[in-house]
């Protein structure tokens, strides 16, 4: 994906999310019970995203991994839809070891 498309992509996700134009697939919801999310925390994670990467043959149609924070400061991964009409949040999770280094590099 060019930047252009990462930055028109973002801005319906973000548009989508503040309209509240979203659905939790089960895996997100068991996820963020695990991990103690709340809603309000991937809203805010939504607001101040960036793309991480981008998974166009992804089997639940084109999705991306965006990284954002809460308001607290709390880094939040969150695995969304990417051309459908609802914005459906796939999964959301605490980036932490032994999968990321760091809330945006993954371990080798």
């Amino acid at each position: 994906m060019e930047t252009s498309d990462f930055t028109d992509t973002l801005k319906r996700i973000k548009s989508q999310a503040k309209k509240g134009n979203i659905r939790l697939t089960q895996h997100a919801q068991q996820e963020m019970v695990e991990e103690n999310i709340m809603i309000d925390e991937v809203f805010e994670a939504i607001s101040s995203s960036k793309v991480l990467e981008n998974y166009p043959e992804h089997r639940r149609g084109s999705c991306c991994l965006l990284n954002g924070k809460s308001r607290n400061g709390n880094p939040i991964h969150i695995v969304c839809t990417t051309s459908l009409s609802v914005l459906i949040i796939i999964t959301a999770y605490r980036p932490k070891l032994p999968k990321w280094v760091t809330p945006i590099q993954r371990r080798q």
